[in-house]
């Protein structure tokens, strides 16, 4: 217990130390909170906007927010909770502007982002064919989740996908620990009709956020915190 208590002190301290780094605009702190937290976040975002180029431009506005206010961040909750608060309601606010545009004016092709062919990653060696059904599964299981009732979507994404605690989801929805679990069941449930036993097997590859994409994004938040940077 005290060696767990220790570890703990010193987490924080290294994430207070990046905090303090990052307000004062040290590109190399900067880069490493955006990529300690990119794919978590994408991922909530995509929750909500089920669109892949648009959750990316939600967090990328989501990060211009969270470190223009980050000299005012006190810890309260941790640091990813924080950002991934100002992103979720960063989303929410994108779905009610876009539902202000009439359906005309939405470019039909554009209108729903298609699914990304994801990488399998750790299985160099895995055969053609069985690389072809897996990355099918994927797509079929992305599909599902973004057809699920939102209310169900965004717990899932936030408990099954990035294994966020009961306390932690409820505390980032402002739901009861008791309503988190209920709808993450029925979320499961939902998709197990869809899946059946191919679903549990699957999270770790959906909606991932990785190499040129998050380095894409980092960049790009990182020209507009600090000019002149490469």
């Amino acid at each position: 217990m005290v060696l767990s208590h220790v570890e703990n002190g010193r987490g924080n301290d290294r994430e207070a130390d990046l905090i303090r780094r990052a307000v004062a605009r040290d590109e190399s702190a900067i880069r490493a909170i955006i990529q300690a937290n990119n794919r978590r976040l994408y991922r909530v975002a995509r929750s909500i906007v089920r669109d892949d180029g648009a959750a990316e431009d939600v967090l990328q506005e989501g990060y211009l927010r969270a470190f223009a206010a980050l000299p005012a961040f006190r810890g309260g909750s941790s640091l990813s909770t924080w950002l991934t608060r100002i992103v979720l309601n960063q989303a929410l606010q994108h779905l009610r502007r876009r539902s202000e545009i009439p359906d005309s004016a939405i470019d039909p092709p554009q209108a729903q982002g298609e699914v990304i062919p994801f990488p399998l990653s750790g299985h160099p060696s895995i055969d053609p064919e069985r690389a072809m059904a897996q990355r099918e599964l994927c797509r079929l299981l992305e599909r599902a989740i973004d057809e699920l009732p939102e209310d169900f979507r965004t717990v899932l994404i936030a408990r099954a996908i990035e294994e966020m605690s009961i306390e932690e989801t409820a505390e980032l929805l402002g739901l009861r620990a008791e309503t988190v679990k209920t709808r993450l069941h029925r979320a499961r449930r939902l998709l197990k009709a869809a899946l059946a036993e191919h679903m549990d097997s699957l999270f770790g590859d959906v909606f991932p956020f990785q190499g040129k994409r998050c380095e894409r994004l980092t960049n790009a938040v990182i020209k507009q915190l600090i000019p002149g940077s490469r």
